[in-house]
């Protein structure tokens, strides 16, 4: 299979803390680091959340205008996507940044249980939050933790409150969510095709379903995201020493499967974004 494979590294995230691994990156500059490692290891999107002094999750647009700065400058091309997640933030302030019009921010479209709590996304927040996108020129990644959130977002495409063609991460292995299930990722695949043919996707698997989910995304032909975010480890007894190490197990996974990597380049081709 010829087609590249974008690979999207999730940095950081909002719950990993230094004591699960000492590689997860906090400030800023461990954060720009971390970031180029990946990058030059095959990385081409940097999904970004950041953090306060104490590791916890903030929606700081100072923050983000930071990390932002530090990217384009030690990895110029690189694709930067914010988070709207609701970890971070409250209400309108998960978009807080958004007029810093990265070329990239997380969407969820809809609610769906986490592991102790509702991951309440609204539909008025959600409204907002894509017009926020379209107001800046951001392309959303839809974060799809349930087969409704796929139809939503084409609904929301047809009604033209989201840029089209779509872009949609399948997220699975989130505990209370949907599990990572062979039969449903592929059902996913064919509802989004079927609903949205000109959709590119990607698959995300949390802890130890990320490999998983790598080599399943690879295999069918999509992209995927991998990073600190996500897994901290290797395997079972075994940490991950970066996110460079988890980018070039994809980018073997890649190999293995013979899809070329995406360049930054070619990932913006793919995904319609500005070559700056």
């Amino acid at each position: 299979m010829s087609k590249p494979c974008i690979i999207c590294v999730a940095i950081t995230g909002s719950l990993p803390r230094k004591e699960n691994n000492a590689a997860v990156p906090i400030t800023i500059d461990e954060q720009v680091e971390s970031t180029q490692a990946a990058f030059e290891a095959g990385a081409s999107i940097a999904h970004c959340h950041v953090r306060n002094d104490d590791q916890t999750p903030s929606s700081d647009p100072e923050k983000f205008e930071r990390l932002m700065e530090g990217l384009k400058k030690h990895c110029p091309g690189m694709i930067i996507q914010f988070s709207t997640g609701g970890r971070s933030g409250a209400g309108e302030a998960r978009g807080g940044m958004l007029s810093l019009k990265p070329d990239m921010a997380s969407l969820s479209v809809g609610s769906n249980n986490f592991p102790n709590r509702v991951y309440e996304n609204p539909p008025q927040l959600v409204e907002w939050l894509a017009a926020e996108m379209l107001k800046y020129d951001i392309k959303p990644e839809i974060e799809a933790f349930d087969l409704s959130h796929i139809h939503q977002a084409v609904s929301l495409s047809n009604q033209g409150k989201l840029k089209s063609p779509l872009y949609v991460q399948f997220v699975m292995g989130v505990k209370n969510s949907m599990p990572a299930d062979k039969p449903t990722f592929d059902f996913y695949i064919e509802t989004l095709k079927r609903l949205a043919p000109d959709a590119q996707w990607c698959g995300a698997g949390i802890g130890a379903n990320q490999y998983l989910l790598n080599e399943w995304s690879i295999a069918a032909g999509g992209h995927t995201r991998t990073g600190l975010e996500d897994n901290v480890r290797l395997d079972r007894n075994t940490l991950a020493s970066s996110n460079a190490e988890l980018v070039a197990r994809t980018v073997a996974l890649c190999s293995k499967y013979q899809r070329p990597v995406a360049t930054w380049k070619k990932a913006r081709e793919i995904l319609g974004l500005k070559i700056t």
